[in-house]
């Protein structure tokens, strides 16, 4: 027994010893899926390159860590708290931010000395309307024993109270029902027309464009369909205008539509089929949204893009911005037709800005545009 027990404990020691040896060996060896030296990101205080810094902070904004992310950054003024940095990244007043949530991201250095850094970031959103990308540079400096976030971005003032004369147009539509409030089909459709049509081969398949008035006195809700035949007479697909038109068309208004046809090409289409459908709505003049400062211009990237911005001239709130761009050649012929998003909300006598991008294949033809915007409210929803 006296003999036993030194044994038993030698063996003990010896387990003990091996397992620490396998730990440390496993450590320096590092983790699948996990920088060797470094903990999960998004969960290490010190960053020690401006890629990781980025990268921890991103995912902290992914995650909706919110306290470690706004502690992670540099503010360059003490108007920014925590409440604004969070509107800035989840929007506010029911914007399509407000209902996004970041799927992934991407970062890559632009530029970095032992100090200072500037990285790109391509975030790629989910939202109800489908993805959306959004890309950013961010600054970045060397602080102590870690990398830091310059957050530069001041928080939108708040507009004061005051008074907005109501001047708009409006049409109401009577009926006899409360069942025909909207899209009534006991009157006759308001007279629309499809004035232009052009079809063009893209790098995603077929796209037909083009534009419709409204010819009549009362407001439309308007959608477009069309149908590719082949030469044999037969349809090879049929598609519609989706929310890539201005749907409820005013008196005399003129919209833009797109309707994409994926994996079609040209070469196979004999004939292309138009219909435009048109239903008589109640509607007003009401939210007017200004386009201002439209520039054609080259971003970082080297995509053509319009920039411009917009203004909220009313008294209404627009939750949800949508701009549909319409780019036309000398002739006058729509070429291309764009449009984008405005992620936050635009609450009233406010701007935003917008980017909607043309496609190189066409860049160079582009010589006018025209800009709409569709209207999405809430409380009209």
């Amino acid at each position: 027994m006296k003999r036993t027990l030194p044994i038993v404990i030698l063996i003990v020691a010896v387990t003990v010893f091996l397992m620490f040896l396998g730990l440390s060996t496993g450590r320096s060896a590092g983790t699948v899926g996990i920088a060797s030296g470094v903990a999960l990101p998004g969960f290490n205080s010190s960053a020690p390159n401006p890629e990781q810094a980025l990268n921890n902070f991103l995912l902290d904004v992914q995650r909706r860590n919110w306290d470690r992310a706004f502690s992670s950054v540099e503010r360059t003024s003490d108007t920014l708290n925590e409440q604004a940095f969070i509107q800035e990244w989840v929007g506010s007043n029911g914007g399509l931010r407000s209902f996004s949530s970041l799927e992934r991201f991407d970062t890559r250095p632009l530029h970095a000395t032992s100090s200072e850094a500037q990285m790109r970031a391509r975030l790629h959103w989910s939202t109800p309307v489908g993805p959306v990308e959004d890309v950013r540079d961010f600054h970045l400096a060397h602080r102590g024993d870690t990398w830091k976030v310059i957050w530069d971005e001041t928080p939108k003032p708040n507009v004061p109270a005051q008074i907005v004369a109501v001047n708009y147009l409006r049409w109401d539509l009577v009926t006899g029902t409360a069942g025909e409030e909207w899209g009534a089909h006991n009157v006759d459709a308001p007279n629309v027309r499809i004035v232009s049509m052009n079809a063009v081969d893209s790098a995603e398949g077929a796209v037909v464009m083009g534009e419709v008035v409204n010819e009549d006195t009362i407001p439309a809700f308007v959608n477009v369909n069309a149908t590719l035949v082949d030469g044999s007479g037969s349809a090879i697909d049929d598609e519609n205008s989706f929310d890539k038109i201005l749907h409820v068309l005013l008196p005399k208004q003129v919209t833009p539509y797109r309707i994409d046809f994926p994996h079609v090409s040209l070469s196979k289409v004999k004939n292309v089929r138009m219909d435009v459908k048109a239903t008589l709505v109640p509607a007003s003049s009401d939210p007017v949204i200004g386009v201002m400062n439209q520039k054609l211009e080259t971003d970082a990237q080297g995509h053509s893009v319009l920039h411009g911005e917009l203004l909220n001239e009313s008294g209404q709130t627009v939750n949800i911005p949508h701009v549909i761009a319409s780019f036309y050649d000398n002739s006058g012929k729509v070429v291309w037709v764009s449009d984008g998003y405005v992620e936050q909300a635009m609450v009233p006598q406010s701007t935003e800005s917008f980017a909607v991008e043309i496609p190189q294949s066409v860049a160079g033809k582009v010589q006018n545009f025209h800009v709409v915007v569709n209207q999405y409210s809430l409380q009209e929803s």
